[in-house]
């Protein structure tokens, strides 16, 4: 395998890091700094990337953190 080839990243992982980026949004725009933000998504994971998996939206995500 290449050197570029292995530094691609999966499709999956990609829409992840996409979706995680939109969920951590959602929390500044709810009044999170950044830094806030990206340490509960850093700190939970697994969480989030079960919500992903299991077909949540950003929004529901969020939602459902918030709460």
């Amino acid at each position: 395998m290449s050197k570029k080839r292995s530094q691609q990243l999966d499709p999956d992982e990609v829409a992840l890091i996409q979706w995680c980026t939109e969920v951590e949004e959602l929390f500044v725009a709810a009044g999170a700094s950044r830094d806030e933000a990206q340490a509960h998504i850093e700190e939970e994971a697994e969480w989030f990337t079960d919500l992903f998996y299991e077909g949540l939206s950003p929004e529901e995500a969020a939602k459902q953190a918030l709460n």
